[in-house]
């Protein structure tokens, strides 16, 4: 038996996914990003052989291709191909049906449009502002003095919404950390944020060619208040993805790499 490996390097999280030969899961990792790509790659990829008996080590995977932040510095790896086709290769991979993809990662946003294929039709990128992203959620989560989690759900029990106006994360923290001082109710605030994410979703699921719904990949998908807000603002359907969203982008390689494997 082969395995074919994808190696997600991102800047906040490294992803690791290993296929069979007939595409099946075999193996997967997500675990926190050090500063070293190299050595956050390494952990994740051995991590992921390990739970292979037929494996000792990463040089043995038939094929392997990084992707993401880092994916230079990923290990033995054959090629590196851009996080954008990989996301959209490991959505197609999960849902063919799906044309549309909001991925929102640690440091960034991208729309991205998906061919029947798998390809990548058309994408657009927000890597100017950490507003948004994955970062964005992990300060707002301790301005509230809580689990990344708990924040996720938390505006889903909102009568109301309080807006948040300011367009910056340092802005935004210090709004939010007011609100809470004032007495505000959390869950409100929270809803405030959730929504002041999903409007700048607006232009990314616009490039994205989203009509009737979307796909979320990254960490942030798993944000219940999030897909609630965007499904609200953009009057989108979100659809849910039967593999890990975060592990998209590995799948996604991984794919590649049993494709190119298999030709070699």
């Amino acid at each position: 038996m082969q395995y074919f490996g994808g190696c997600d390097a991102g800047s906040t999280y490294t992803k690791c996914v290993i296929l069979d030969e007939t595409g099946g899961i075999a193996a997967h990792v997500t675990s926190r990003s050090r500063i070293n790509p190299v050595l956050s790659a390494q952990a994740a990829l051995d991590e992921a052989v390990a739970q292979i008996p037929d494996l000792r080590e990463a040089r043995e995977l038939a094929y392997l291709v990084g992707t993401g932040y880092g994916r230079n510095k990923v290990p033995f790896a054959d090629e590196n191909i851009s996080e954008i086709s990989c996301h959209a290769m490991g959505v197609h991979v999960v849902n063919p049906e799906v044309k549309a993809i909001i991925d929102i990662g640690g440091q960034d946003v991208k729309g991205i449009a998906v061919d029947a294929d798998g390809t990548v039709l058309d994408f657009a990128m927000n890597d100017k502002c950490a507003a948004g992203t994955g970062r964005f959620f992990e300060t707002m989560a301790n301005a509230f003095e809580m689990p990344l989690d708990e924040f996720s759900r938390l505006s889903l029990r909102a009568k109301n919404v309080i807006p948040i106006t300011a367009q910056c994360t340092v802005f935004a923290e210090s709004e939010v950390i007011s609100l809470v001082g004032e007495g505000k109710p959390m869950e409100e605030i929270a809803a405030g944020i959730e929504m002041s994410v999903a409007k700048r979703c607006f232009v990314m699921a616009k490039k994205a060619g989203a009509t009737d719904s979307v796909a979320l990949t990254g960490g942030c998908a798993k944000n219940e208040g999030l897909k609630d807000a965007i499904e609200k603002v953009l009057k989108l359907k979100v659809i849910a993805l039967s593999v890990d969203p975060q592990l998209m982008g590995a799948l996604g390689a991984a794919e590649y790499a049993r494709q190119k494997g298999r030709n070699r």
